[in-house]
């Protein structure tokens, strides 16, 4: 039998044995393995690269900016609708409030009108102050007042008269009072007014006037008076002194 030695076999790898005519550069060119002739491109290949990630970029960020623009208006949207509902409801009650106290408004005049004959007592009393309490809670305000001056937005005159102690148009009688809820009307106040005399303030002014010049013109007359009796004085001298010189 034939004794083999290892490594020098049918299977074992030959190594890499340079040519007898390379020379030292061919040597090493051989030992750092195959050239790439690719190199030189590779930075073109990365600029392109990175002017399609940057055109990319650009289009995410105008996407971004196009649906940012779009949540911000239906933001807007959104509160504008809150708003108005808001506005809505409360617009709503109040009318709703109104109607019903308006229907209401003549069962309070019968209240009103007991108490003033004195026929508000026992348990009518106790139902009529209750209704009072309830209404004034839902915002029912009653108005008009004697002596108060006339305001056409809020009062209604259904009888007229003249006085002498007024200044200026004012109510003297509530005949029915009027009621508000918040700033809204809701019946005005019927009643009397009375205006000053026609001639009272010509009257007032001319007696302010003619007291003020009171004084002069009693001056004026002192004066005139006393001219005069001067003046008589002196023609009774030369009456008198007449028969004198003679």
């Amino acid at each position: 039998m034939t004794e083999e030695t290892p490594g020098f076999g049918e299977g074992a790898e030959q190594p890499d044995v340079p040519s007898a005519g390379a020379t030292p550069d061919e040597k090493a060119a051989q030992a750092d393995g195959p050239s790439t002739e690719e190199g030189p491109a590779a930075p073109a290949g990365d600029a392109s690269q990175a002017a399609g990630l940057t055109a990319q970029l650009d289009q995410v960020r105008t996407a971004l900016n196009e649906r940012t623009a779009d949540l911000q208006r239906l933001q807007a949207e959104y509160q504008n609708y809150r708003r108005r509902v808001e506005r809505d409801k409360v617009t709503v009650k109040e009318i709703a409030a109104a109607n019903l106290l308006t229907e209401l408004l003549p069962t309070l005049d019968d209240v009103g009108r007991a108490r003033e004959h004195g026929e508000l007592v026992g348990g009518f009393k106790s139902v009529a102050e209750s209704l009072e309490t309830v209404v004034a809670k839902m915002g029912l305000q009653q108005f008009g007042k004697e002596g108060e001056p006339f305001d056409p937005t809020i009062h209604e005159a259904l009888m007229h008269s003249y006085a002498p102690d007024v200044t200026e148009t004012t109510c003297v009688a509530i005949l029915q009072p009027g009621y508000r809820i918040g700033e809204r009307v809701v019946r005005p106040a019927r009643v009397a007014v009375a205006e000053p005399q026609p001639g009272a303030q010509t009257v007032k002014s001319e007696e302010s006037e003619g007291g003020e010049s009171k004084p002069a013109e009693a001056a004026a007359k002192d004066e005139t008076a006393s001219e005069g009796t001067g003046g008589k004085d002196v023609q009774d001298g030369k009456e008198s002194g007449g028969p004198d010189e003679g």
